[in-house]
């Protein structure tokens, strides 16, 4: 039997598993785990937007049922001012909080993304497949694919400030709504840019050996 060709690319040498790391590639290797504070800080900043929530909806709800204390608060948190005062509940208010809530939970999809997506491509494998609860965007996640997809969550983020902007309108003036307009659309360009750039890459990518 003849030894294999080192310079045959049909049949490349498969890599030893499991031969020990010298310590300076161990150290290098190890040092991914450096980020896993950033990604536990991450969670902790998930819980107070999750607690955030939970105030805004307990603040809209008791305004719902009539409660000064409850309807002012609201009005500060989502900045909405106006000549007449705001006895009670209205659709323009409800429509700023329930935007604010969706701004929340877009951005905790966001955090989601970049703690899971973020550990298992660039710290360690969490060993989900097959996994009942396992998302689907995470059987084929990398590099590439995060940043697709947190490049449309963001311009999603952007959409719900822009809209809040806009029903709010009043309260802001003409070069702070053109100046959001125009990074939103900038969110745009840089997102087609990303999966144009991923598109071409993925495409220039070899896929095994198609000679004839």
């Amino acid at each position: 039997m003849s030894a294999p060709d080192p310079f045959d690319t049909r049949n490349p040498p498969v890599p030893r598993r499991g031969s020990p790391l010298r310590p300076l590639p161990k150290l290098i290797f190890a040092s991914r785990w450096l980020q896993l504070p950033l990604y536990l800080g991450l969670i902790v900043a998930q819980a107070v937007y999750v607690v955030h929530f939970l105030v805004e909806l307990l603040h809209l709800v008791e305004a719902a049922f009539g409660s000064k204390e409850a309807l002012q608060a609201l009005i500060t948190s989502i900045g909405y001012k106006t000549t007449a005062p705001v006895g009670t509940l209205n659709e323009t208010v409800i429509m700023l909080v329930v935007l604010a809530l969706i701004d929340v939970v877009m951005i905790s999809n966001l955090l989601i993304m970049v703690i899971v997506g973020g550990y298992e491509t660039f710290v360690s494998r969490m060993d989900l497949e097959g996994h009942r609860d396992q998302p689907e965007w995470l059987s084929h996640v990398n590099a590439s694919v995060l940043k697709v997809k947190l490049a449309t969550a963001i311009i999603g983020i952007s959409s719900i400030h822009l809209l809040k902007t806009f029903i709010n309108a009043d309260n802001y003036t003409d070069r702070v709504l053109i100046a959001q307009t125009v990074i939103h659309i900038a969110f745009l360009f840089s997102a087609m840019a990303i999966a144009y750039t991923d598109k071409l890459m993925t495409s220039s990518a070899p896929h095994g050996d198609d000679r004839h």
